[in-house]
């Protein structure tokens, strides 16, 4: 059962997690599109803050795709429960410099919901006991036509020691600058059609 916050509660059986939330001044419809709009995830909104700095012409922009199970990209690309997505590079912590070497993520969406404003995916990259991880993303109304954007990640399994002790803080700030990119991006596209 979902909190009030409109997140499922922490498991207690997650060996640690990552979280991030940030009060954004644009419509919860408003940062929906912005936050389900994967096909700009490669235009790097998420790292929007990073790539001030850098030359967009040598950037190894992140992907965030719809696949099949052998992580094919398929002509429809519309977020749907019980897809497959393909998210990479992933830069831990969130950069592009080449000398971190990129990761990925695989997972599966297992919740989308538009009435609620949430959606959820887990990573199927492993065997559960090796390394289980659960991400949701929730946007919450506020008074004002302001909305909160929360998302958690909970770690499971052997693996997930390793990851919070190597790339934790890198996690963190990753799930920061998530969280400011999508504000910004959101609060453009929302100033730009008042």
């Amino acid at each position: 059962m979902a909190s009030r916050t409109g997140l499922p509660p922490l498991s207690s059986k997650g060996v640690f997690s990552v979280s991030s939330s940030c009060l954004i001044n644009a419509p919860r419809e408003v940062v929906w599109e912005v936050l389900m709009d994967w096909k700009s995830y490669k235009e790097c909104y998420a790292l929007r803050i990073l790539c001030v700095r850098v030359d967009m012409n040598n950037v190894k922009r992140r992907d965030q795709r719809i696949t099949d199970a052998r992580k094919n990209y398929l002509p429809d690309d519309t977020p749907r429960e019980g897809c497959y997505l393909y998210i990479h590079p992933v830069h831990i912590p969130p950069s592009f410099d080449s000398k971190w070497l990129p990761s990925s993520a695989f997972e599966r969406i297992t919740v989308l919901d538009y009435e609620n404003y949430r959606t959820a995916w887990v990573n199927i990259e492993m065997p559960h006991w090796i390394l289980n991880a659960e991400r949701w993303q929730a946007l919450v109304e506020i008074e004002g036509g302001k909305t909160r954007y929360e998302t958690i990640e909970v770690f499971g399994g052997l693996l997930a020691y390793l990851i919070r002790v190597f790339v934790g803080n890198g996690l963190k700030k990753g799930f920061i600058a998530m969280a400011e990119g999508l504000k910004s991006r959101a609060e453009e596209r929302y100033e730009g059609h008042t």
